[in-house]
């Protein structure tokens, strides 16, 4: 197991150089020039350059991005061309909102797709099955934002249920704990925090999984189908054991291994995808924070938050990769 971890760390580096090359590829070529940007279309020909030559900018794309890696290598992703502050710190204090959300998210998108998929394989072409599936459909098809939009349209706008947007932060600052606010009252017993937080998350949380949501109930539908058709699930049966746990114990549990990939993928998903849902929800996480960034052509932010995304999203898979040998002990790591 110990080796095979390593092995896995060490492919985090060419995917890390790889990312990281794309990203400051299509930054440096193919987006406005950020100074000027900051000094406004009404800046001169020489404040441009005089300020391109104070950011470093001047100077051949080779040279800044080796500057780049060999700063990335000692852990320091620059800092804001705009606000002048450091990168690493402004993604670490974004980081909690981003993680809070696409867990709930998640958590929201397994549950309900797990319980669609074995509803739909149990009641196979029944009403149940018809209604799953063009539930999944319909997740597959609407776009996020738009999912976001009509929401906030009906649960907030028109029913007044849960905020329009943003995040919680009145009551929060004098016990803050660790940054994710329903960890931070549940520690502090703010019963009253909790509940804000958790009305707060809602709507992006369902907006963000909705896709998820429908992915996962297809798989575990295709792949309950296929276990409840096992000779040991006609043996289990047949042994007089009760059809909930013949589908709990015995079918769902073997089925596992491939909702489990997807969920990972899923989760790895779910953080890119968190731009758009941050986006519309004024969620002040990564991804709002990366598309203001984009706007202003702010390449260190743009690339530190890149690559800590990739990042992520390959020790999300490393995580799911070591999860198969507990839900599976045949499964031998090498």
């Amino acid at each position: 197991m110990g080796k095979y971890i390593l092995k896995r760390l060490l492919l985090l580096i060419p995917v890390v150089i790889g990312v990281s090359m794309l990203v400051f590829v299509v930054m440096h070529v193919f987006t406005t020039d950020p100074a000027s940007i900051i000094l406004g279309q009404h800046a001169t020909t020489e404040q441009v350059e005089k300020l391109r030559e104070q950011l470093g900018l001047n100077k051949p794309l080779y040279v800044q991005y080796w500057l780049f890696i060999k700063a990335l290598v000692q852990g320091d992703l620059g800092n804001s061309l705009i606000t002048k502050t450091s990168v690493t710190k402004e993604l670490l204090t974004r980081f909690p909102a981003t993680i809070e959300l696409a867990l709930v998210a998640i958590i929201f998108a397994s549950v309900s797709g797990v319980l669609m998929g074995v509803i739909s394989a149990v009641k196979q072409n029944s009403i149940l099955d018809y209604l799953s599936m063009v539930t999944s459909l319909l997740g597959v098809s609407m776009p996020i934002f738009w999912l976001g939009l009509m929401l906030i349209v009906f649960f907030s706008v028109k029913l007044h249920w849960f905020p329009v947007s943003g995040r919680i932060t009145i009551g929060m600052e004098p016990t803050h704990v660790t940054g994710f606010y329903i960890l931070d009252s549940i520690i502090t017993g703010n019963t009253e925090a909790l509940i804000a937080s958790l009305k707060h998350l809602i709507l992006p949380a369902v907006a963000l999984g909705s896709y998820s949501t429908a992915i996962i109930a297809r798989m575990t539908r295709s792949t309950m189908l296929e276990t409840i058709e096992q000779d040991y699930i006609r043996t289990a049966r047949a042994k007089g054991i009760f059809e909930k746990a013949v589908i709990l114990s015995h079918a769902l549990r073997n089925a596992l291994i491939p909702i489990a990939t997807v969920i990972g993928l899923q989760l790895g998903s779910l953080l890119g995808g968190a731009v758009l849902t941050e986006t519309v929800f004024s969620w002040p996480g990564i991804g709002s924070y990366t598309i203001d960034s984009i706007l202003k052509a702010d390449y260190p932010v743009v690339q530190g938050a890149v690559m800590m995304m990739a990042t992520i999203f390959v020790l999300v898979n490393l995580f799911v990769d070591i999860l198969y040998g507990f839900l599976d002990p045949r499964i031998k790591f090498s």
